[in-house]
């Protein structure tokens, strides 16, 4: 890693550079970020090109950098929450990406084939991983933060949220469309009585599920979402709307009405963006979550357009924030007996992902939606529940 920080003008940098160096420079500034400033969020740089990349290839060329070891900010979460709150950001459009974008617009990135391979690289990790990271239920969703003071206790609040909204009686059948390690199956059939079925196309959270919870009354499949073909008295899915891509997601909400029973509550849990032509992000794609697709609510409202009547709309994205504060603080201390197994520039990615993440949802620049939808409306209006 690069411990000395770069500072202008360099024998490098060419007079063009300079140019894209000065714009990117008055682009910080406008966030209250100085290069090599003295707050915790300046950005300090080791090495000439760091802003040149940032401005040709975006937050690729930036989280890349940042992977190489060329810039650090002390609070990187605070970096992005400041950087992104400026509304700026969303101009840089450089041709480099071209080819990202119209990628994602013209095909089907997330077929029955393609969708298992954001499995294969970030679920799959490893369960020994995630567990160091997440609460002891390993819920790899956004908390409810409002009367918790730690993470246990606001996973805790979320998955008994979920199961009021749904108006969960013991004897009913849930289905979980991704239900990653089980967390909120487990603490429905537990604490309200239901049955059900999860499926997801991670191998590693399927195994752990189904040996951890094989004393409850619970199916574990790996499966995909499309492959579905049961009813059940009410369906929940969180965090896995993402995953299911722009020309799937008509597809996706058929699935659930026709898993749904009449009379029944489906609850989407998702991470949402705030407009319908905003690309997805390159480096999440490239490193984090390969053909993941934020949705816009418009979207959403589409896809279930003449199958749902939308009863329940809630954001609380800002507890995302805490979400991933207390997870990038969970990772940092688990690092040590991680460090050999996968590297000095694994830490920096994943630090690059949890933080970034914060200062987005602190920003408000992307949002976390729970809806409560029904097929033809809940008679006499459906009610939240205190929360």
């Amino acid at each position: 890693m690069h411990t000395n920080t770069f500072s202008s003008p360099d024998p490098l940098i060419t007079p063009e550079h300079n140019s894209v160096h000065d714009a990117a420079i008055k682009l910080l500034r406008q966030a209250a970020i100085e290069v090599n400033g003295s707050n915790p969020w300046d950005m300090q740089l080791h090495a000439p090109d760091v802003l040149q990349r940032g401005m040709a290839q975006a937050n690729l060329g930036l989280g890349e950098a940042y992977m190489d070891g060329d810039w650090d900010a002390e609070r990187l979460d605070e970096f992005f929450a400041r950087l992104l709150g400026t509304r700026l950001t969303d101009n840089i459009r450089p041709l480099r990406l071209l080819g990202h974008v119209l990628m994602a617009k013209l095909f089907n990135l997330q077929n029955i084939e393609r969708a298992k391979k954001v499995g294969e690289v970030h679920y799959d990790l490893g369960n020994d991983f995630y567990a160091q990271m997440l609460d002891s239920r390993m819920t790899y969703t956004c908390a409810y933060w409002e009367h918790a003071t730690n993470l246990e206790q606001a996973q805790e609040a979320k998955l008994d949220m979920v199961c009021r909204k749904l108006q969960l009686q013991t004897g009913m059948r849930l289905l979980d469309i991704g239900c990653g390690w089980g967390s909120l199956l487990a603490f429905a059939a537990e604490k309200y009585g239901v049955e059900g079925v999860g499926v997801s196309i991670s191998k590693e959270q399927i195994a752990f599920a189904a040996q951890r919870y094989a004393h409850l009354p619970i199916d574990f499949r790996l499966q995909d979402y499309r492959e579905l073909d049961e009813r059940f008295d009410a369906v929940a899915s969180l965090g896995m709307f993402e995953h299911v891509g722009h020309k799937n997601f008509r597809t996706y909400m058929e699935v659930a009405h026709r898993s749904l029973d009449q009379g029944g509550l489906f609850l989407l849990h998702t991470i949402g963006k705030n407009s319908r032509r905003t690309p997805p992000d390159p480096w999440i794609d490239k490193y984090i979550f390969p053909n993941g697709d934020l949705p816009s609510i418009g979207q959403i409202g589409d896809a279930a357009e003449n199958l749902f009547v939308v009863e329940d709309l809630h954001n609380f994205g800002s507890d995302y924030d805490k979400t991933l504060m207390a997870w990038f603080a969970n990772f940092d201390r688990a690092w040590p007996a991680f460090a050999e197994q996968l590297g000095e520039r694994f830490y920096r990615m994943w630090k690059y992902y949890l933080l970034s993440c914060a200062g987005a949802f602190r920003a408000r620049d992307i949002q976390l939606w729970q809806l409560v939808l029904s097929k033809d409306g809940v008679r006499g209006g459906y009610r939240r529940p205190s929360l």
